[in-house]
Order: C-alpha cells, then sequence, then structure tokens
C-alpha cells in the first residue's frame, strides 16, 4: 500500500538546498573512487622523446571538466606540427583523438597511459614532428603511449578530497557554538535559513571534506550536549 507523506515546505528548501550542494558538486562526485578522493597532477608538465628522427612532445595538465581539456588543448598544440593527439579523463568520463594518425595508433595509448597511471582530470597531448621514417601501427601505439606515460610519471602529484553537503538544525543560542566548530573543520559554502517554521531552530548548510564529515558530526554533538539533527546527501 502506498501512503504520501508530507514533507513541510522549510524541508523542501533545506533539501533543494543540499541539492544544489550536490549538483555544483558533482563533477568531482561522479569521478571519485570509494575513498570519496582522487589524484592528480600539481601543474603543467612535459616530455619529450625522439623516436626514428620525428619528435614526440608530450604535454600533461590537470582539468576540471571537457571545457577546460579543450582549453587547454588549444593552448599547447602546435598548429606547425604534423599531429596533435589527445586524450583526457575526468573520473568515468574521457576522450581521445588520433589527429590523423591511424585510427587507434594515438588517441588510444595516451588514454591507455593515463588509466594506467591512477591520475584523475588530467588531459596529455602529444606533439608530432614528423622525421621522415614511418613508424608503423606499432611503433606509433608504443612511441604515443610511451611518452604520455613517461610524462605522468615525472609530473607531480597531489591527493584531492571530495566534499559532501550536510546540513544541521540549531536552536539560535547554539549557533555561534556551531560556528566555531564549522570553522575549525575549514567547511566550505555555510548558509544559515532561519525560516524554517520551527521556533528558535535554524537551518544550517555546508560542505565538509568526505573524511571529515562524521568527526564533525560528533563534535557538533559534544559540544553543543543535546540531539541534534542532521540532514545528509
Amino acid at each position: 500500500m502506498l501512503v504520501a507523506v508530507t514533507i513541510p515546505s522549510y524541508q523542501h528548501r533545506i533539501y533543494a538546498s543540499l541539492f544544489a550542494i550536490a549538483k555544483a558538486n558533482k563533477t568531482t562526485m561522479a569521478s571519485t573512487s570509494n575513498s570519496g578522493a582522487f589524484t592528480t597532477i600539481r601543474e603543467t608538465v612535459t616530455f619529450e622523446k625522439e623516436v626514428k628522427k620525428s619528435k614526440f612532445i608530450a604535454i600533461a595538465g590537470p582539468i576540471s571538466d571537457e571545457k577546460s581539456a579543450m582549453s587547454f588543448l588549444s593552448q599547447v598544440q602546435d598548429p606547425r606540427a604534423t599531429h596533435n593527439c589527445w586524450a583526457y579523463q575526468v573520473g568515468d568520463q574521457y576522450r581521445s583523438n588520433d589527429d590523423g594518425e591511424p585510427s587507434g595508433t594515438a588517441g588510444k595509448p595516451i588514454q591507455s597511459a593515463i588509466a594506467s597511471s591512477g591520475i584523475d582530470r588530467v588531459m596529455v597531448v602529444v606533439i608530432r614532428h614528423f622525421g621522415g621514417i614511418k613508424l608503423g601501427t606499432g611503433g606509433l601505439v608504443r612511441a604515443y603511449g610511451g611518452v604520455a606515460s613517461e610524462c605522468l610519471r615525472n609530473a607531480p602529484t597531489c591527493l584531492v578530497k571530495t566534499k559532501v553537503p550536510m546540513g544541521v538544525e540549531v536552536s539560535f543560542d547554539l549557533i555561534g557554538v556551531v560556528n566555531h566548530q564549522l570553522q575549525s573543520f575549514h567547511v566550505q559554502d555555510i548558509v544559515q535559513d532561519y525560516d524554517t517554521g520551527k521556533d528558535g531552530i535554524s537551518m544550517v548548510t555546508f560542505k565538509v571534506d568526505f573524511d571529515q564529515a562524521e568527526k564533525l558530526e560528533a563534535a557538533l554533538k559534544a559540544n553543543c550536549s543535546r540531539e541534534l539533527k542532521f540532514y545528509k546527501r
């Protein structure tokens, strides 16, 4: 039997606020591992190698989405080069391009190098200046995949923690205590809503590092010394 449940209007706003936070954080959340974090590179790096007189230049850079990937490509590609082949990965989203090389001999090897590296939110562009000697299908795969792998192997990396949206109902007299705890946990996007429909109750929403969410909840309960109602998404 289906039972209709009416949610108070202020709770609609709470969930809408949490949903907006989650939506803004969607790209990050979709591409993380189960640990809620991902590894990316800190800065743009370059690796160059000559293979049978052809010069291969791999350039890797951190990206956040397809738009930033295309922007990175436009910045680093060389219009004078024979080929500007590339691949990028953002979570489970990825694309590659052979840019005129035989199908599957450039973009896919670059993509495989990215996947093997364990690095996320990264684009690798491999520029080739043809040296007059054909490498063959196998040679191209090894050349493009090899310089991409070496470029990523030498890149400085960093671990990026994702943010999770939370909310908590707080009585007016405890807002100062709650805000102090939120600041100590370095949360982001704090929003206070006093129009909850409950006398003396405010709703505070925010984003916190995934691995700090439970600790923050415990700290709030301990410091407020009373029952708190949390909302999570």
